[in-house]
Order: structure tokens, then sequence, then C-alpha cells
């Protein structure tokens, strides 16, 4: 959800035959693939009542691509900024997350009322500092459950888990690499995931069976899923030396069927993430891992269609504003949406997602000023932050004469 499909580029040991371009087409399809199916779920469920699965799809990828970005940076530089790290996730995360979270709120002022609204001015404000996901778990959100209302802003928890894994895994990163360095660099780096995996996901299905509520939102019991990616991201010469690609092409077909399977047989009733989240995780790294040997399988081919590329390329907007755009219209309604209205509203979803691409997005990832200084990054980020607080803040005032700081109120 978080980065285009860019990894490393091929070594000279690498078997002639196979490359690694800048750009994977294959995981750009798989982002479609991925807010496909938490967009089917959210808007019709059936009969992906397991589409929640597509943000797991999207945590494997995200480890993978961002890994692939620092053992790059690494590899050619012998070091990785931290600073410059943080610095492209400011311009790729913040600018669309920051508009559709201020367009989000002040909807739900508008069309559904001061009470609900001020409950989601809290939301914000947690969305704001990527602490959604602890929110939402703290005051007992049952994400996959059938309380209503939920909040139009309950998605963003997604984001959290991700930005929360990257506060500790660039200095990990760096940490593993000053203790393990020349031939052995990569085999530090995926002891170290892998402890992560292990532990994360014997976790995931201790705390599912103890609170289930708490599992589905926590960083810890989701970091694997990350770990998983960035694993095969520093493996990559491992998947290129098998040279076989017949086990490229059924690592990947048995990928893309397995998370479809998991898509159908999965429900709101699965005990999630626990041991059950393991189909659609391993799955979404066959695909990866067969991609590292050869990009152009059947499977990467279909994911490499136009328009496939199309809805990848605008994924994370298209995620970020279904949601909001669904929950609004239904609690406005008053009523369970029919299927005319809720395709009317993904087509809706679609239009926004793709103004917020164009005209947010890749105007201000690409942007030369916020590049060629990363502090102008780290300052223009932080000022996305508090700007989102304070409206938030300035809409609770507005309508209740008080001060709601992270859901604890003062007068004025």
């Amino acid at each position: 959800m978080d980065a285009r499909a860019a990894v490393e580029p091929t070594p000279v040991s690498a078997p002639p035959q196979v490359s690694r371009p800048l750009f994977r087409p294959d995981i750009e399809g798989m982002r479609a693939v991925a807010v496909g199916l938490v967009l089917l779920f959210h808007a019709y469920q059936r009969p992906f009542t397991g589409g929640f699965v597509g943000v797991d799809v999207f945590f494997v990828i995200s480890g993978f691509l961002i890994t692939s970005l620092l053992v790059r940076e690494h590899t050619k530089t012998a070091r990785v900024s931290i600073a410059q790290f943080y610095g492209r996730r400011v311009r790729r995360i913040l600018p669309a997350s920051t508009v559709a979270v201020v367009a989000t709120l002040g909807a739900t002022f508008y069309f559904l009322g001061f009470i609900t609204g001020n409950s989601v001015a809290t939301d914000a404000k947690w969305t704001a500092i990527f602490a959604a996901n602890i929110h939402f778990g703290v005051i007992g959100t049952d994400y996959l459950g059938s309380q209503m209302p939920p909040s139009p802003l309950q998605h963003m928890w997604s984001l959290g888990v991700e930005e929360q894994f990257y506060l500790i895994w660039p200095a990990l990163f760096l940490v593993v690499s000053l203790i393990v360095r020349g031939r052995y660099h990569r085999t530090g780096l995926a002891a170290a995931l892998a402890a992560i995996a292990v532990a994360s996901f014997a976790w995931s299905v201790i705390q599912t069976k103890s609170n289930a509520t708490w599992a589905y939102f926590s960083p810890f019991t989701r970091a694997w899923e990350l770990a998983l990616g960035a694993l095969i991201a520093v493996s990559i010469p491992a998947f290129q030396h098998i040279n076989r690609d017949w086990v490229y092409q059924t690592a990947a077909l048995l990928g893309i069927i397995s998370i479809a399977t998991s898509a159908l047989v999965l429900t709101p009733a699965t005990p999630y993430p626990g041991s059950a989240v393991a189909l659609p995780v391993v799955s979404s790294g066959l695909i990866i891992a067969a991609g590292c040997g050869n990009p152009a399988t059947l499977v990467g081919r279909t994911l490499a269609t136009r328009p496939m590329q199309w809805i990848g390329a605008r994924s994370y907007s298209l995620y970020i504003w279904h949601w909001p755009v669904l929950i609004i219209a239904e609690q406005y309604a008053g009523h369970t949406l029919s299927f005319w209205q809720s395709t009317g509203l993904v087509a809706l979803a679609l239009i926004l997602s793709a103004l917020s691409y164009r005209l947010v997005e890749n105007p201000i990832r690409h942007s030369r000023l916020l590049a060629s200084r990363t502090w102008i990054s780290l300052l223009f980020g932080a000022a996305m932050v508090l700007g989102t607080v304070f409206i938030a803040q300035w809409f609770t005032a507005t309508h209740y004469g008080t001060w709601n700081v992270f859901g604890g109120q003062m007068a004025i």
C-alpha cells in the first residue's frame, strides 16, 4: 500500500536469463488484486466473504518493496539514510491520507451530524499520528463484527501497523548491517527477519485466542506479514538461482489460487488473524518470490495487463477513499445499501482515487523541491500531521465549545 513496485537491480552473479527490473509489473498487479478484494468485501461481501485478506497481501508487498529499497541503497552506498527513508515515506503516504482524512471528517460532520463527527474527529487525530490501530484496539472495535456504526476511518488501522513496523525495521537493518558484513550480510538480515516472523506468528496465534480484537489491530501480531515480505527481499539471489521455470510457474499459480481460495472460504466469523492468516500471507510470498526468478510467469503476465496496472498504481488512493465513501453513504441512508447503490459508490471511489493519484500523490511524491532536501520533506510531514490534528480539534471546538485532544476534552 505504500510504494511503487521498485526493487534492486540484478547483480552480475545472477543467472543471465533472469533480470530484476526497477519496476515489477507483477507486484503492481498484486496490489490491484489486494485492493480489489478489500473493496469487493466492503461493498458486497459475497462471494468474497474473506476479502479482508487483501490487507495481508498489502503487508507482504510492502515489506518486500521497502526492504528491497533498503538493500539496494546499502549495496550501492554501504549505508542507509534513516532521514531520507522517512522523507520518502512522508512524500508517499501523508499527502493522500491527509486529504482523505480531512475530507472524511468534513463529510461526516456535514452528513452524519455533530455526535458522530465528534467521534470521528478523535479517530482522525489517531490516524494522523499513525496510531489508528492502537486506538481502535484499545476501544475494543470489532473490525469484522457487525457492530454499528463503524467509523469512516476504521480502515486506516493498516497504515498504523505499517508505519509502526517501519519505525523499527530500518534501525534494525542498520544494526544487523554493522554486525554482519560482506558475503554474510543477507544471511544476517534473513536470520533477524526469520526470528521476527516466527515470534510474531506465534504471538498472533496465541493472542487471537485470548484477545481477538487486539490481535487484529496489534503491530506485534502483524509484524510477521511484513517481515516475510522483507525476508523474500533479502533472499532474492537464492530465488534467482533456482533457475527452474516450472518452479516459478507453479509457485505463482499456487499462490494466486490460494489467495482466491482464502478470500472465498474465510468469513468474518473466522478467528483472525490467528493461524488462518498464514494462507494469504504465504501465498503472497510465493507470487513475489516466483517473480524474483521470472516476473513473466503466466500469473505475472496476467497481473501485468493494463487494467491491473491502472488499478494497482491507484490502489493506495482507492484503499483510503472507498471505505469512507461507503460508510458515510450507508449511515446517511439509514439502511443497508443495495447492489446498485454500492456499485455507484464504488465508481465514485474510483473517481476520487484517480483524482487523488493525479493531483495529490504523484505531484508531491515526485516534487523536486521536497526530494532535494530531506528536512523539507520531514517538516512538510510534521505540518500535515499537526494540521490534521488541529483541523479535527477545530471541528470539535466549533460545534461543542471544547477542545477534544485524543478523546479528552477541556472547555473553552
